[in-house]
């Protein structure tokens, strides 16, 4: 493949005439591949490929020619493609033609790489302004001292870390977008709810997934480290609460109560909390957190789909495709 031929992002291939057949190049990150059977017992590789705009899944048989290079390949690297569109049962699926490794050297420097890496659309210089007020805004001493002392031991990873792999805001800054849009939600809400107690509740949002920046690792894809898959980022984040509130001198019943958030915030025990919530501020939390996952995966699939799409793929966290035309008033 020349390198000279124009690379098309993931929406502009998407935008290509649906009837298939027109023959695309594209560079893109391997963000997974996943080895499955055929009905026959062979088997075929499914690739996720992406780039800041999107992304799509090619499945690739043994037979095909890039059935080898992909097998060889680790998530995370940058490849260069050609591949004809097609569809199956309605869903984006292109049929690959060729491909080949970029390689970090000839990625050095090079435009693409702002253009393989999702970010959040809202700017994260202003996002951590905004964090650094909502900590601010705590008015019991220790509860601020033990929340401040959290984000003093996880350092700036937290600032660039996706809050996700794949569900929600899963992309460069996507911890911090979630968490700040959680607590504006907190700021909004409480005042409807006086049984809460605001400070502890916009505590538990701010901490609330500090695991994440443990649990996860890597650069342009991103995958689950050994902590993570031996803890999980709700037991990561009880811990570094712990520690933090142990040495902020916060008061028993309200280290106990904010831990309670962390290790409940998940909502059920199937989606991964080690607790169902059990305390006035621990239900509100974990409803905001659901609430603002589900409006992070409607946002992405508003701002991925293509100019003429009524409807999204079916997202696996909504249970549905989404209808993304606006009203009509």
């Amino acid at each position: 493949m020349s390198d000279l031929t124009p690379a098309l992002t993931v929406r502009e291939i998407k935008a290509l005439n649906r009837t298939g057949g027109d023959i695309f190049h594209s560079v893109l990150l391997i963000k997974r591949i996943a080895e499955k059977p055929t009905k026959t017992g062979n088997s075929f590789l499914m690739v996720e490929l992406t780039d800041k705009t999107g992304m799509f899944n090619c499945n690739c048989f043994s037979d095909n020619p890039s059935f080898d290079f992909f097998k060889g390949l680790k998530e995370g690297l940058v490849v260069r493609i050609e591949g004809k569109v097609d569809y199956y049962q309605n869903r984006f699926s292109p049929k690959l033609l060729r491909a080949e490794e970029i390689t970090a050297e000839q990625l050095a420097g090079s435009p693409l790489m702002s253009n393989l890496v999702e970010t959040a659309p809202e700017d994260s210089e202003a996002l951590w302004v905004e964090f650094q007020t909502q900590i601010a805004a705590i008015t019991q001493p220790e509860l601020r001292a033990t929340v401040q002392a959290v984000f003093e031991e996880i350092g700036d990873a937290f600032r660039i870390a996706p809050a996700a792999l794949a569900m929600h805001h899963a992309y460069r800054h996507g911890l911090l977008e979630h968490t700040c849009h959680m607590a504006r939600a907190c700021q909004a809400l409480a005042p409807l709810y006086p049984e809460i107690d605001a400070d502890l509740a916009l505590a538990g949002i701010l901490v609330h997934d500090t695991g994440k920046v443990i649990e996860y690792q890597g650069t342009l894809a991103t995958s689950r480290s050994r902590k993570g898959i031996l803890q999980g980022h709700v037991v990561l984040g009880y811990q570094l609460v712990r520690k933090a509130g142990l040495k902020a001198k916060l008061n028993a019943d309200l280290l106990e109560r904010l831990e309670h958030i962390v290790l409940s915030h998940q909502g059920e025990l199937e989606w991964g909390a080690a607790v169902i919530a059990a305390t006035p501020e621990a239900v509100f939390v974990a409803k905001i957190d659901d609430l603002d996952a589900k409006m992070g995966m409607v946002q992405r699939l508003l701002r991925q789909a293509g100019e003429n799409d009524e409807f999204s793929d079916k997202h696996i966290g909504l249970n549905s495709p989404l209808l993304l035309t606006k009203p009509l008033k």
